[in-house]
């Protein structure tokens, strides 16, 4: 058997430092993976629950639960896709795109307080470099 290399230390804080800060972001919206969904949604179009379920990696009945609630709350729309009347397809509402920037700016306005409140000038100044250096990361 193989033994899985020890992690780079940098990578191994940045990721965990990464999704801690996410994980806390996202709290102050309180839509937990609903949020998520909506996003998918509104970037990349209708989609079926499972295929959802597969990108949010959770299983086919707490997706269904989830778009059952934003259903309700009038952010998706299902409905049977036309080409393959086994499949339904969940669609993002106005009132979903609506609800969703509302979320996104409500996080946004907690990150620019902590900005404001937490750091210095010259932590400002480096932070200004942190999302270039993210996106370069993630370049192919």
């Amino acid at each position: 058997m193989t033994a899985t290399p020890a992690p780079d230390p940098l990578a191994e804080d940045l990721r965990a430092a990464i999704g801690h800060f996410v994980r806390h972001a996202r709290a102050h919206d309180g839509t937990g993976g609903r949020a998520s969904v909506l996003g998918y949604l509104a970037r990349d179009g209708g989609c079926s629950i499972a295929e959802l379920a597969a990108r949010e990696q959770v299983r086919h009945q707490s997706m269904a639960r989830t778009v059952k609630n934003l259903q309700a709350q009038g952010h998706v729309t299902v409905h049977t896709d036309p080409t393959d009347g086994r499949r339904v397809v969940v669609e993002v509402t106005p009132a979903g795109r609506d609800h969703l920037q509302a979320e996104r700016a409500r996080r946004a306005a907690w990150i620019a307080t902590a900005i404001a409140t937490r750091l210095d000038d010259a932590e400002r100044a480096r932070l200004r470099d942190v999302p270039g250096l993210l996106r370069k990361l993630m370049e192919p």
